[in-house]
């Protein structure tokens, strides 16, 4: 069997995969839904497997079919690398997709859109934002957005900005509860919790102090973070990026402001190795600009 035979087919059932349906598939290729169907087709019958269970509503991936995306779309991916070597070092080309924790990415959304994109208008970029940690291979992500230590892994990380975290409180909250006048105090305080791998994410101080306060609140999202003291609910330890608007408006107050808090490191994990496409380098280098303007 050769396998550029059937190129067509494996392209179109890995767009298929990505978009969702064989109309979406088709939107992408610049072709019909019936040329993809057929593609599909023709290589289902080649393998003598179905690949999608298919409805008038749904097409989903076969265990066969998911085990075959898994193994043609790193190869595919490759490919589409491959071609950028010819291409014009500065201009960034193809799909990107990325995957980025929810209030990171909505900040660094508005840069994206209105200098990043129209200065590629050959890349097609698919963004995102869930606060959970994807896996890059098995999911099909080029590029993750993390922020906090980053695990050893076979994956390459760029550091983007060291971002400082702020414990805030809403002037609510503190009118009640009083505002506490060291570490000591603050133990006695409400506290809204960060969750990551469902544990709670301690408050550390540069001194080396470190506070495990029980939590009225718990949330693994930073959004919800932000609601819940706005709400009064207590104290939060959150990136100071996140709130610094709320902060300028009075409308939250920094806690134990002169305790100092450590930096957030926020990277760019991918799994390209050394020979990064010029679509995912020229992503990674612009976020780390708009990241350093923004802390």
């Amino acid at each position: 069997m050769n396998v550029l035979d059937h190129a067509p087919g494996l392209v179109a059932f890995a767009s298929s995969v990505e978009a969702g349906s064989f109309s979406a598939a088709a939107r992408t290729l610049g072709t019909s839904p019936s040329a993809v169907s057929k593609g599909v087709a023709r290589l289902e019958q080649r393998f003598g497997v179905r690949l999608f269970q298919r409805s008038t509503r749904a097409l989903s991936l076969t265990q066969e079919g998911a085990a075959y995306y898994e193994r043609i779309a790193p190869l595919l991916r490759a490919l589409d690398d491959a071609s950028e070597v010819m291409q014009a070092d500065g201009i960034a080309q193809g799909v990107l997709r990325i995957t980025a924790p929810g209030d990171l990415g909505r900040i660094l959304l508005s840069p994206v859109v209105g200098m990043f994109l129209p200065r590629h208008p050959g890349l097609k970029l698919e963004m995102s934002l869930a606060d959970r940690h994807v896996d890059l291979i098995r999911e099909g992500y080029d590029i993750a957005i993390r922020a906090g230590e980053v695990a050893d892994s076979d994956l390459t990380a760029r550091r983007l900005a060291d971002l400082p975290l702020v414990l805030v409180a809403s002037p609510q909250y503190l009118a009640l509860r009083g505002t506490p006048g060291s570490i000591d105090a603050l133990r006695g305080h409400a506290h809204v919790r960060y969750m990551l791998g469902g544990k709670a994410f301690p408050i550390r101080f540069a001194d080396g102090s470190v506070l495990n306060p029980a939590g009225v609140f718990d949330t693994d999202n930073s959004v919800a973070l932000r609601i819940a003291a706005l709400g009064d609910l207590g104290v939060v330890q959150i990136l100071r990026l996140f709130v610094q608007e709320d902060i300028d408006a009075g409308r939250l107050v920094p806690v134990l402001p002169l305790q100092r808090l450590p930096l957030v490191t926020i990277s760019a994990l991918h799994a390209f190795g050394r020979q990064t496409p010029a679509r995912a380098r020229l992503f990674i280098e612009f976020l780390a600009t708009e990241l350093e303007r923004l802390s």
